[in-house]
């Protein structure tokens, strides 16, 4: 095959002696037998996207690697210099389960101290939201997190937070890739200073556990704390270094853990994919579930930043809830909570992103609290905050089963969100109620919202050129009608116009640009299309809603809104 000289140019680059050996007999090796491989491996940069850097771990500049990462991390120490230039320069970078995470952390650590920053490392795998917390707690301008999130074990990456303990946003990520990106290969430092690395453990800990149980506990009782039977998974990823403790400290002691999933492994040999969001990764736990008669059961991703959730129905047989319902009972919950403490005097806000199900501005103008929605990823979340000091952050969460109690970490946190969800259902039992119950109420009270996700994966440099025409053909021919319901609104985020199908009147959308296509139906159906910031995947979120009159009409009304996905999904050839 015929390769580009864009491809080459790369490629002679990682053959010049900047590189070691084996780094050059490792491309030397993808040129003679694998030309695909070396397309892939060099066609592009590794971007940043909505989670940071993320990526295939092996040789190249379309890869993962102690160069790539070392080039960002160079990039990131001449910026925060630039940035921050009469303060004493400080990092903390945590990592997670994955093949190479701990390596690469050491190299990431390396070169900030190469550059005379001080760098807290912790000294093995901990969870990411834990990193968010370190980062305040010991006063950094900026972090890092070694971690591919959920994503198959052949990748890896690195997301960069900033000194408000949130992910970075504009202006500073675009800057931060500027700086990178103006950088050679050869001009990386990765000379440590080990005098200017100090390793950190069991005092962040104690601290984060502590700052947790006081976030996310209600003033529950031990006796229904301990009628609460617990099932909970780590699927051989962080959450276990720090869960289990903040349940014994939080006085959850009937907590049964899935042992087959509890040592970390960055192979995840027991789920073809470590995401609970997927119903087959929380398969063990159910079972342990069903063998224990427990009452929840609890799954959280490798880096410990989305949990997944399962609770028994009205028939008693484990149900998974899905992202959006997880959140709108934690939202209810801390809502009602405040209110009861008296707490919301106007100046408190929740927050969700554009793809999450808008129920929650429903229960936010029902608690009188004001609603803020954002672009996809928490860091969206996380600048709200930090753009309304005025305003009170009580809580937010996006479909893709991540919740943020609080502000004490300002990303999404499986940790919190685990404590305040066994919170929710101890209290329920307690009162002769169920978790699934209380969210037919709010059903009943707020409205029925029902979403459903599609996702299409398009691996490699077709798949990307796949994904950019879908979202192009979407663009030049708007749908105007789907399964029988006209589209009325037209929001295209990459233009910034949100358009009135049936006046032609248009509205500028006041938020940063991205790739994202969302319509509105007469009946108030909700269809989005999304290309994925970290993934090779294109997204379609639908959300349905109709009134329901009483828990006793669930099942029925419940089948109304699943046809009407269905139709919606036919209509839009989405299956």
């Amino acid at each position: 095959m015929e390769i580009k000289q864009n491809i080459l140019d790369a490629v002679n680059e990682w053959l010049t002696p900047t590189f070691d050996k084996t780094t050059q007999e490792a491309v030397i090796e993808m040129m003679t037998t694998s030309p695909k491989d070396l397309e892939e491996s060099f066609y592009k940069n590794l971007e940043f996207g909505t989670g940071g850097m993320r990526g295939v771990m092996g040789v190249g500049n379309n890869r993962i690697n102690k160069y790539t990462l070392g080039k960002s991390t160079q990039g990131l120490s001449d910026y925060l210099k630039i940035a921050f230039p009469s303060q004493p320069l400080k990092a903390v970078i945590a990592f997670d389960c994955r093949h190479n995470s701990k390596s690469l952390a050491k190299v990431v650590a390396d070169v900030f101290s190469a550059n005379g920053i001080q760098v807290y490392l912790f000294t093995d795998l901990r969870p990411t939201p834990e990193l968010s917390f370190a980062l305040k707690y010991l006063g950094c301008q900026c972090g890092i997190v070694l971690t591919a999130s959920h994503n198959p074990p052949e990748y890896n990456g690195y997301k960069v937070y900033w000194e408000d303990g949130g992910q970075i946003v504009p202006p500073q990520d675009g800057d931060i890739i500027n700086t990178i990106e103006a950088l050679n290969y050869n001009q990386i430092k990765f000379d440590a200073n080990e005098d200017l690395i100090q390793y950190i453990d069991t005092e962040i800990d104690q601290a984060f556990i502590k700052s947790t149980i006081e976030n996310a506990s209600f003033g529950t009782s031990q006796e229904a704390k301990d009628n609460l039977n617990i099932v909970f998974t780590s699927l051989h990823g962080t959450s276990i270094t720090v869960v289990p403790e903040t349940f014994e400290q939080a006085g959850y002691k009937n907590v049964n853990i899935v042992e087959e999933q509890r040592v970390p492994n960055g192979d995840f040999p027991t789920v073809k994919s470590p995401n609970p969001e997927e119903p087959e990764a929380l398969a063990m736990a159910l079972a342990l579930a069903d063998k224990t008669n427990s009452d929840i059961v609890i799954g959280t991703d490798p880096d410990c930043d989305r949990l997944g959730v399962a609770v028994r129905n009205n028939e008693g047989k484990m149900t998974l809830l899905n992202g959006n319902q997880t959140m709108i009972l934690m939202t209810a919950f801390l809502l009602e909570e405040w209110k009861k403490a008296g707490k919301i005097n106007g100046k408190q806000f929740v927050g969700s992103t554009i793809v999450s199900t808008p129920m929650i501005m429903e229960l936010a103008s029902a608690y009188e609290v004001g609603f803020k929605v954002g672009l996809t990823g928490f860091k969206w979340i996380a600048k709200m905050i930090k753009d309304f000091p005025e305003l009170q952050f009580i809580g937010g969460g996006e479909e893709s089963f991540g919740y943020m109690v609080g502000d004490a970490v300002r990303d999404k946190d499986a940790v919190a969100a685990t404590l305040l969800i066994c919170e929710l259902a101890a209290q329920a039992k307690a009162n002769g109620s169920t978790t699934y119950k209380e969210l037919l109420k709010l059903y009943v009270a707020h409205g029925f919202y029902k979403e459903h996700l599609i996702s299409l994966t398009k691996k490699g440099m077709d798949g990307l050129a796949e994904i950019n025409q879908m979202m192009v053909s979407m663009r030049e021919n708007p749908v105007k009608e789907i399964s029988g319901q006209r589209v009325i609104m037209l929001e295209d985020y990459k233009s910034s116009i949100a358009k009135n199908l049936l006046t032609g009147e248009e509205e500028t959308i006041d938020m940063p640009k991205a790739d994202v296509l969302i319509y509105y139906t007469e009946d108030g159906s909700k269809i989005c299309a999304r290309p994925s910031g970290t993934e090779p995947k294109i997204k379609f979120y639908i959300s349905v809603n109709t009134e329901l009159d009483s828990v006793e009409n669930f099942t029925k009304v419940e089948a109304v809104l699943d046809d009407k996905i269905k139709n919606i999904i036919a209509a839009m050839q989405l299956s």
